[in-house]
């Protein structure tokens, strides 16, 4: 039985299919890209497995256990982490405040709480700016900030959701490295990303979808060579030139 899979599931608003019969598997240890153009489903893939949305259709799996139907902070406590596309800091708070807040679904101790925060606040270089007002940090920090939330929840499964949106290209290439270090840390991942070279770079396997429908899924080298994936990006008449 694979460590996470979601069987043929489906979400409607209204008579809209956001999500249409999506089928997918990862494997323990695994980075797990998802791609696709925007409004293709992607966070709305990840809002159904971490609860946020009911599966209209469909079931998700996660270490053989059914998750779907589970309330948002228990599939947390199951160990799914995610971040978010727009990073939400609690902004009059300090990045260790932040940090314990999200500690504490481990623990009841405060003391505890944070020692786990400031563990995983130096695992994500964020050490010097620990005691800082979240709403002070530039972009870049916030997404890490936002990253270190997640981790402090202790996930198994961690959900990345744009994490390189708006970096410049020495902040993408930080938040590869972070990303990777994540991931040999023994945490498995699933990012959302439109920045190629993170999802090309990082990605053990890739699930491209449009309009809510899978149209690929394999390796990164794969990917990047079917048809249906250049025309959903480029235009069928640029696929057709190719």
């Amino acid at each position: 039985m694979a460590f996470f899979e979601a069987k043929n599931i489906t979400k409607f608003f209204g008579g809209l299919a956001a999500v249409n019969g999506v089928n997918f598997r990862v494997e323990q240890g695994q980075t797990y890209g998802l791609i696709g153009p925007n409004g293709s489903g992607k966070t709305t893939i990840f809002n159904l497995i971490n609860g946020y949305f009911p599966l209209t259709t469909g079931e998700i799996y996660f270490g053989g256990r059914k998750i779907s139907g589970l309330k948002t902070y228990r599939i947390c406590q199951e160990g799914i982490g995610r971040t978010f596309q727009v990073v939400k800091p609690l902004k009059r708070m300090t990045v260790l405040d932040n940090v314990v807040a999200s500690a504490f679904l481990r623990t009841r101790s405060k003391r505890e709480a944070v020692r786990l925060a400031e563990e995983t606040i130096a695992f994500c270089g964020l050490t010097a700016h620990k005691d800082k007002l979240a709403k002070s940090l530039p972009i870049a920090s916030r997404k890490r900030l936002e990253i270190t939330r997640a981790l402090a929840t202790k996930p198994k499964l961690l959900l990345l959701d744009e994490t390189a949106a708006g970096l410049n290209p020495s902040e993408v290439d930080e938040a590869i490295r972070l990303i990777r270090k994540i991931n040999e840390s023994g945490i498995t991942i699933i990012i959302v990303e439109h920045i190629m070279k993170v999802i090309m770079t990082i990605s053990d396997r890739i699930l491209a979808i449009n309009h809510g429908m899978v149209i690929a899924e394999g390796t990164p080298a794969e990917v990047a060579s079917n048809h249906e994936v250049v025309a959903a990006y480029l235009g069928e008449d640029y696929d057709a030139q190719s």
